[in-house]
């Protein structure tokens, strides 16, 4: 266990600027630092070539978790950044470790205390003082209550909420800098990507939205007997205490080749996936972190869910989405997927829809070839790293989903190394289909107040168009193109051509009447060639003026209906 290195709350912000300037100039992104203005913070590491291998990848990791609770957070989160990252980042990333020296068992207790108005000796039966595990954010403790139910007690660390939001008043200014500042920062929005960052680390400091979580995600798998998640005891929960039931067993991985032949291995992978597809893509609830580690065998042949702590919300429109990718991936139609996450995605400067296209129809061909090989976890992981390097932004949410079906194909290939990922979403789409189409009672309630709005309208809206008609009223309006925008701006591109190429024309006949001799001259020239001239200079001027002073004009015009277009 490695030790973590907390900041106090009386540190300065210089301090956290200038920690989080070395970390950028470490792993090659200065241009971020130039552009935030953090350069005098960050001297001593100046001249450090940037080189994205696996070292540096596994290095950028522990400087992330040296750093903190809220880095640490942020880092698992990249890791589902596949846009942005490449491969060894986000894969260093995805194993950052959450473990870390644990704290005091009597900061502990007086935490316990404070949050449920009691002792802990008058709380539990039994509470055990070693820390089944130590995290950045909590630590967990084995308990038993009273009447003898077996419990876990998570409990968050004294001062974790402050620290965390020091750190993001300082990633949300440095955030703001670098956007305007960096070219990096204006392609990829940081500040937006904090924002997102922040809420989600919120909800996780919630321990009461873990156990509706629970709660939540229990209804879900009611109908896998093979499946069981730990519900919390809600007399016993606050905001920094989670208290909720204990689960023997192992992690998936650890459970060996003779341990696999206990337990019915091949129906837990199919209860445990098709669960997940269901509870992704009908009801869009997200368990964001399925890695190994949180699913547990249990001594009775069950598959234990634990730690839901990091769930995400996917909107019908995303959920909708996904089915359509799976099914194109399914029939070989990359065309159709890149369709799909073309609509999906916010196209950057540099997108480049055919590249994109040609890429997606060969990574879906070559997924399609590596039959019962199939992983969908890996194939949407490679689509939004795809839709990265041509400028196409995927929502979130995809990657999420993504980087959770990569984790769940871990332990789906441990337990049953014949498992076919892509026959299981083949076979839970119809399913799943069916689900999509069900209407909830607000949204029947909604339809049929249109419905009712409609009819009530109708009649009126019928006769007044007919009224139209055969008054010879009805008149049809395209807003395609302002003809008379266009008219004018053509009008006044038209005279300035024609005073340019008078003037051009007086310089020339200037130019040739200077070889013409006469008596008349001025300052040793012909003098009608120098008129010339000068009128020329004066028409040019006159013109250059002109255009300065229409330009204002217009701008003004412009601006002043732009601001008196209604807000809505």
């Amino acid at each position: 266990m490695g030790t973590l290195a907390y900041m106090s709350s009386d540190e300065s912000s210089t301090r956290r600027y200038a920690a989080l300037a070395r970390l950028l100039l470490r792993h090659g992104r200065s241009d971020l630092v130039t552009g935030a203005n953090l350069d005098e913070y960050a001297a001593d590491d100046a001249g450090v070539a940037p080189e994205e291998t696996t070292d540096k990848a596994e290095a950028f990791a522990a400087d992330l978790e040296a750093m903190g609770p809220t880095y640490i957070k942020l880092g698992q989160l990249l890791s589902t950044r596949f846009d942005l990252l490449p491969a060894a980042y986000t894969t260093a990333l995805s194993r950052l470790q959450d473990e870390v020296e644990p704290i005091d068992v009597d900061v502990v207790r007086e935490t316990i205390a404070a949050e449920l108005g009691a002792d802990v000796r008058h709380l539990f039966a039994e509470f055990d003082p070693e820390p089944l595990a130590a995290a950045s954010l909590g630590q967990v403790h084995r308990a038993r209550l009273h009447s003898g139910r077996e419990v876990v007690v998570k409990v968050q660390r004294p001062g974790v909420r402050e620290q965390v939001r020091g750190d993001m008043a300082t990633l949300a200014r440095l955030a703001a800098m670098a956007d305007k500042g960096s070219g990096l920062g204006r392609t990829y929005g940081f500040a937006g990507l904090l924002r997102e960052f922040e809420r989600s680390l919120q909800l996780e400091l919630d321990y009461r939205r873990e156990a509706r979580n629970l709660t939540r995600f229990a209804e879900l798998v009611r109908g896998y007997d093979l499946l069981v998640v730990p519900q919390a005891v809600h007399d016993l929960t606050t905001g920094k205490v989670l208290t909720m039931d204990y689960i023997e067993g192992r992690k998936v991985t650890d459970v060996g080749p003779l341990g696999l032949l206990d337990i019915d291995a091949p129906a837990l992978v199919e209860q445990l996936f098709s669960a997940y597809l269901t509870s992704i893509l009908d009801h869009g609830f997200l368990h964001a972190d399925p890695h190994p580690g949180n699913l547990l065998v249990t001594d009775d042949g069950r598959l234990a869910i634990i730690d839901l702590g990091m769930v995400a919300t996917i909107p019908p429109r995303i959920q909708d989405k996904v089915v359509r990718l799976l099914v194109a991936i399914g029939d070989d139609n990359g065309e159709q997927a890149a369709s799909v996450l073309a609509d999906l995605g916010q196209p950057l400067e540099r997108y480049d829809p055919v590249a994109f296209r040609d890429d997606v129809t060969h990574l879906v061909a070559d997924a399609v070839a590596e039959g019962p090989d199939l992983q969908a976890g890996r194939v949407l992981v490679e689509l939004s790293r795809i839709s990265g390097v041509h400028g196409l932004r995927p929502p979130p949410e995809m990657a999420m989903v993504g980087k959770a079906l990569l984790n769940l194909d871990q332990s789906t290939l441990h337990l049953d190394p014949g498992f076919v990922p892509g026959d299981a979403i083949r076979g839970n789409l119809p399913r799943i289909l069916r689900g999509g189409l069900r209407t909830s009672p607000g949204n029947l309630v909604t339809a049929a107040l249109d419905a009712k709005e409609f009819t009530a309208q109708l009649p009126r809206r019928a006769n007044r168009i007919l009224d139209s008609l055969a008054d010879g009223q009805l008149r049809l309006r395209v807003d395609a193109v302002d003809e008379e925008r266009l008219h004018t701006v053509l009008q006044r591109l038209a005279n300035r051509l024609t005073l340019g190429l008078i003037i051009a024309a007086a310089i020339l006949g200037a130019s040739q009447l200077m070889q013409v001799p006469t008596k008349h001259r001025l300052l040793g020239y012909p003098a009608l060639a120098i008129v010339l001239f000068a009128l020329a200079i004066l028409g040019g001027a006159a013109l250059a003026g002109w255009i300065v002073v229409t330009d204002r004009k217009v701008a003004r015009t412009e601006l002043r209906a732009t601001k008196d277009v209604p807000r809505i």
